[in-house]
């Protein structure tokens, strides 16, 4: 049974959590969906844990619609959401629907999401008018990191919690279908998804949100650049990785890879008649 945004909205009304992990490629998404995951998110995280980028700022539109055919291709029934890059949606509201649209054609995206609050209302309701749906990120929104000035949690002080409550209603009545609260005190996003009607996916922002969300490299202890807060090793992947690649190195040195019955056999008769012809 495909997974729509109506399975966000039915998650919601029946008090049940969502979940969502990000995925970049065809084998991983298929593995998502197997296990039962509602959505996959296509994010620019890509830039950090798949290009080795230091932020998500250099990720391209093309860097996204050809990691999100590839998602879509090994999830066909699970809710595909792309986000948009940066400075594909702030230049203005027409460049924001041709790019949304870009990513909903070419990548095959069920959804979009895009960061902002109040600023980015114009460009949700123009893109949600052209009948795509669109998530929404606000707290800590990475592709604003030099804005921030780091990666710093988002919503402290009085009047920053009451701009993030006032962001997630504004992008909500702009017509956002779920809004992802990323490094957000646990308190406060449980007061925002108290007041909002649609979903808030957390990521750092406590159990008090209608799902969560994680990149699937920190979560399987793939990514060792740095580990955030939030993010819990549910399977030490990245050591099992490692040791399946040393003991490969290792037997390929000492000729003990590939063995006799990973080898493709010839009647011997053909194989002395060659060394005669070849002696």
């Amino acid at each position: 049974m495909k997974k729509t945004i109506n399975t966000y909205r039915e998650a919601k009304a029946n008090g049940e959590k969502v979940t969502m992990i990000t995925a970049y490629d065809y084998s991983t998404a298929k593995l998502e969906e197997e296990a039962g995951v509602d959505s996959i998110l296509v994010g620019d995280s890509l830039g950090n844990v798949m290009l080795g980028y230091e932020d998500t700022i250099s990720v391209t539109m093309e860097d996204m619609i050809h990691h999100c055919k590839a998602v879509k291709r090994g999830a066909p029934n699970t809710l595909v959401v792309c986000d948009m890059p940066f400075m594909s949606y702030q230049t203005s509201v027409y460049d924001a629907v041709v790019n949304a649209g870009r990513l909903m054609k070419e990548g095959r995206a069920n959804a979009v999401k895009l960061e902002g609050g109040k600023e980015v209302c114009p460009v949700i309701k123009a893109i949600t008018d052209a009948q795509i749906p669109v998530c929404a990120h606000i707290g800590l929104t990475p592709q604003a990191i030099n804005a921030f000035g780091g990666y710093k949690v988002q919503g402290k002080s009085l009047d920053a919690a009451k701009k993030l409550i006032e962001d997630a209603l504004a992008v909500q009545e702009a017509g956002a279908f779920a809004v992802v609260l990323e490094c957000v005190p646990a308190p406060l996003a449980t007061l925002i998804t108290e007041k909002l009607d649609i979903v808030t996916i957390g990521i750092g922002a406590g159990n008090g949100t209608d799902g969560q969300v994680l990149v699937y490299a920190d979560m399987l202890a793939m990514f060792s650049d740095y580990k955030p807060k939030f993010v819990k090793h549910f399977a030490n992947v990245g050591e099992e990785m490692k040791k399946g690649f040393k003991g490969y190195i290792d037997e390929v040195k000492a000729s003990s890879y590939p063995a006799e019955e990973h080898e493709y056999k010839l009647d011997d008769e053909i194989t002395e008649e060659l060394k005669k012809l070849y002696k």
